[in-house]
C-alpha cells in the first residue's frame, strides 16, 4: 500500500517560508544599501536577516502543537500503516 501523496499546499509550504525569509532579507539589505551605499555591507545584512528569519520561522513552527488529525497521521506513519 502506498502512502497518500502530500497536497499541493504541503509541498509548497517550505518554499513559502524561504520566500518570506528572502523578502525580509531583501528588505534589510535594501535599507542598508540605501543608507550606506556599501554593497558588501548590504549583502552581509541580507544574509544575516535571511538566516535570522529562517531560524525564527522554524522556532515558531516547532512551537505549534499538532492537531488530532496530525497526531493520527503521525501515529499511522510510526506504526507502518
Amino acid at each position: 500500500m502506498s502512502s497518500p501523496q502530500p497536497s499541493r499546499r504541503e509541498i509548497l509550504k517550505p518554499i513559502e517560508l524561504l520566500v518570506f525569509a528572502a523578502v525580509a532579507g531583501t528588505f534589510a539589505g535594501l535599507i542598508v544599501l540605501m543608507s550606506t551605499r556599501d554593497i558588501t555591507l548590504a549583502l552581509i545584512f541580507f544574509g544575516v536577516a535571511f538566516i535570522v528569519t529562517l531560524v525564527g520561522i522554524a522556532m515558531f513552527a516547532l512551537s505549534v502543537k499538532p492537531g488530532d488529525l496530525e497526531k493520527k497521521d503521525i501515529h499511522e506513519q510510526d506504526s507502518g500503516h
